[in-house]
């Protein structure tokens, strides 16, 4: 007897299964541990993807804020030292850029972005897209937005503060 090979199935298009647990077992879930492994695993992906084109987390957060022109560098130390508890710690980054030269500083300490600086910000926010694609993929932004407003509310009921500019 003589038999063809199998046709190959097609691929699935739904997605794979990602969930550590049913929905019945989710709901009891700490959102403390979740929340916690979320910010972790998004956070090291992003700041890996920085590190590719030589800069910290920090670093870029500053070089983003001279986007669009000079910035005092007390406004920008006050603008980003809330984010991610990075404190007095973003100003040895500060100096860095200057001394890369990535960024420089008149004798008011005004900051602005030097023509090195630019063209590592251009290739950061390429990578920074990229990072965003990633961490976005199969999640539409209607579930992006509840995540959001979720996350938010938790923070309110808990009397927590955040902001992001």
């Amino acid at each position: 007897m003589t038999t063809s090979p199998a046709t190959p199935a097609a691929p699935s298009t739904a997605p794979q299964s990602i969930y550590t647990h049913s929905d019945e077992e989710l709901v009891k879930q700490p959102i403390g541990y979740w929340s916690w492994a979320a910010h972790k695993a998004v956070v090291d992906y992003i700041r890996a993807g920085l590190t590719e084109v030589g800069l910290s987390q920090p670093q870029w957060w500053v070089l983003n804020q001279l986007r669009d022109g000079e910035r005092d560098r007390t406004e920008v130390f006050t603008m980003l030292s809330g984010y991610l508890d990075v404190g007095a710690a973003l100003n040895p980054d500060i100096d860095e850029l200057l001394d890369r030269g990535l960024i420089s500083s008149d004798a008011d300490e005004h900051l602005t972005l030097t023509a090195e600086g630019t063209e590592l910000l251009g290739r950061a926010t390429d990578r920074q897209v990229k990072s965003l694609a990633q961490v976005h993929d199969g999640i539409s932004d209607a579930e992006f937005l509840t995540t959001m407003k979720v996350l938010q509310r938790m923070i309110h009921n808990t009397g927590g503060k955040a902001w992001h500019h």
